[in-house]
């Protein structure tokens, strides 16, 4: 079985789980707010705005036999380039404060899963990190596009509002193919134990940034009435 074939099987059980975060299950739902939009877009940018730095630290860590990867690695850095500001401008079209998001503090869950991005290039192995690519790359294809519909049409926002969603998840179903041509080409079973360890790890990551979200009044209500119920 070629890898990332592979590295989709293993891993779909922890996809599973960020999937069914109740904000993203209320999001397909139509059960969406202004706040919790901005609230998920905040932590976006907190996050984004680490893509590129960490990309050029995991081409740093390389190993020289994987040298192979530096063009790829460049690429990806230059096609991500700039896309928190795309958030920022979201962020001010929904009415919110940009430069308020821009000087504030991640989450907690946000900071963590930045951390551990760092740590498993300098402490792990660099190639770790295709884990979180696989993570980030792979949800957006399969939520952007239907999440940005979702919340639109309730909230009556603005195209202006949904360039990092619409954006974001058109670039990435290009990244996908070339990323499983990449993942292909990983031979080393250690390598590929590594990349499987850091995706699981990234969805439960990924899957608290989206469970410590705000949940719209109406979902949380319901939550809250389930939770007495039980």
């Amino acid at each position: 079985m070629p890898f990332h074939a592979e590295l989709l099987k293993e891993t779909e059980q922890a996809r599973m789980g960020l999937l069914s975060a109740p904000i993203i299950q209320g999001c397909l739902q139509g059960v969406v707010s202004l706040p919790s939009y901005v609230a998920f877009l905040t932590e976006a940018y907190h996050h984004v705005k680490h893509t590129v730095p960490l990309l050029q630290a995991c081409k740093a860590a390389l190993p020289a036999h994987h040298a192979w990867l530096n063009d790829a690695m460049d690429e990806y850095v230059e096609e991500e380039r700039g896309h928190e500001e795309w958030i920022l401008d979201d962020i001010r079209a929904c009415g919110a404060d940009a430069e308020a998001v821009r000087n504030g503090q991640p989450s907690h869950a946000t900071e963590v899963m930045v951390a551990y991005a760092y740590d498993t290039i300098a402490r792990r192995n660099p190639l770790g990190f295709f884990g979180m690519v696989h993570v980030l790359e792979g949800t957006s294809v399969s939520l952007a596009l239907l999440a940005a519909d979702s919340i639109q049409q309730p909230l009556g926002l603005p195209d202006a509002a949904f360039s990092y969603l619409r954006s974001h998840g058109t670039l990435d179903q290009e990244h996908t193919a070339h990323f499983a041509l990449l993942m292909d080409q990983i031979e080393d079973p250690q390598d590929q134990r590594d990349i499987v360890h850091g995706a699981r790890a990234f969805f439960r990551l990924y899957g608290d940034v989206f469970r410590n979200l705000p949940l719209p009044v109406v979902q949380a209500q319901a939550n809250n009435k389930q939770e007495a119920l039980a």
